[in-house]
């Protein structure tokens, strides 16, 4: 079994649409394409979770927290839990996005050039599966959030 081979399958077992170019990639331009995929879809996972997962965060937030008073509001409007679903799921999505655009590119151009030239940078690197630095790093994931989208959010509209 070639390297390609192997991590096509592993492509699969995450369920990458296009496994073997994900393969491709991380084989011949030494990207490490394994790594961002999975935490594409960890990130994926948490996102559609929002809609999903609506109907029962729907009712532990009208129950108690911060934002119990605006979701019996948009419940007594006619919102459906679904509805609200998919609201938190766009709210999520933007929110991945601009965390993984910060992580890429933290100078958001709000502090002078002077103060930002010596402030802290961060990145995301990979690990081999025994926890050892490969050296590679997770650069700019937000180029492929949208690219790992699930087809649909996972339980839709109710």
């Amino acid at each position: 079994m070639t390297d390609i081979d192997k991590l096509t399958r592993l492509f699969e077992a995450l369920g990458a649409d296009d496994a073997p170019g994900w393969a491709e990639s991380e084989a011949e331009e030494n990207i490490p394409q394994l790594a961002r995929y999975r935490f594409l879809r960890m990130v994926w996972q948490d996102i559609d979770a929002w809609s999903s997962a609506a109907p029962h965060w729907v009712e532990a937030y009208r129950k108690r927290g911060p934002a119990s008073g605006v979701v019996e509001r948009a419940l007594g409007l006619g919102l459906t839990p679904g509805e609200l679903g998919e609201m938190a799921r766009e709210v999520a999505r933007e929110t991945a996005f601009g965390l993984l655009y910060g992580l890429a590119d933290p100078a958001d151009g709000d502090l002078p050039p002077e103060v930002e030239v010596q402030l802290p940078r961060w990145r995301l690197a990979e690990l081999s599966p025994q926890g050892e630095p490969t050296g590679r790093v997770l650069g700019a994931l937000y180029e492929d959030l949208g690219e790992v989208e699930p087809p649909g959010p996972i339980g839709g509209i109710v």
